[in-house]
């Protein structure tokens, strides 16, 4: 007998997911599920589901202007930054090629990392068929030199908690260069954890987004609190 599919909960945006917003930008908490852009799946977008709300909360019946910048796998939580206005997706997307955007990313494992601190270099190259993403330990053709710097934080009943500085933004990097260095993510069959979530989500969250704002000039942190799923909330007060 077929096992059945797995569908994700649909849940339309709310003021509770909204971490930041001013005229320029909106940045929310996405959840583990939610697909940034439209796929081949045909579930709704977050993209499309934030340009509801708010042309929904500012009465806009034309519809509301929104830019991607940048993305988040369907299984990760955590901090995402649309552009609300052309001006500001253009300079965001500008500082994100220049690595202005500083992202602080945690991750739950189960193997203690060796060392316990340092940084990753590897080549990926992605199979967009199969989705997956092959980390290399020298340049190969078509790769993507991709680094990221790490340390454990903390322990927990046999889980520990990394910290994860991605210096570039690859698809599916912080995953398999976990994996690659013994540690993959939990929950993340596709990378090497034994078995998948019940929910189909990973234990990565997106923790922080730093930035100087591209039209006032001043700095900005965003947190995103963790998923409250019973089991991330354990780790929220080990986060910085």
């Amino acid at each position: 007998m077929a096992k059945p599919e797995f569908k994700y909960t649909n849940y339309d945006i709310t003021d509770s997911d909204v971490l930041y917003e001013d005229n320029h930008l909106i940045a929310i908490n996405k959840r583990a599920g939610d697909i940034v852009q439209v796929d081949d799946t045909g579930d709704e977008s977050l993209e499309d589901k934030v340009k509801k709300y708010i042309a929904k909360k500012y009465s806009k019946p034309n519809g509301a202007f929104l830019g991607v910048v940048h993305r988040l796998d369907r299984p990760v939580s955590g901090v995402i930054l649309f552009a609300k206005t052309s001006k500001a997706l253009e300079r965001i997307n500008q500082m994100f090629k220049a690595r202005e955007m500083h992202k602080t990313y945690y991750a739950v494992v189960r193997n203690k990392p060796q060392p316990t601190a340092g940084t990753l270099v590897h080549w990926l190259i992605k199979n967009p068929q199969k989705n997956v993403t092959k980390a290399h330990d020298r340049e190969v053709v078509g790769s993507l030199r991709s680094e990221l710097n790490y340390k454990l934080v903390a322990e927990l009943n046999g889980y520990y908690l990394i910290e994860v500085d991605p210096i570039t933004g690859r698809p599916h990097q912080i995953r398999v260069q976990l994996s690659t260095l013994g540690c993959p993510i939990v929950g993340d069959n596709k990378y090497g954890y034994p078995r998948g979530s019940l929910r189909k989500s990973i234990c990565l969250h997106a923790r922080r987004l730093q930035f100087i704002h591209p039209i006032k000039k001043e700095p900005i942190l965003i947190t995103a609190p963790v998923p409250k799923d019973g089991f991330w909330e354990k780790f929220e007060g080990m986060m910085g």
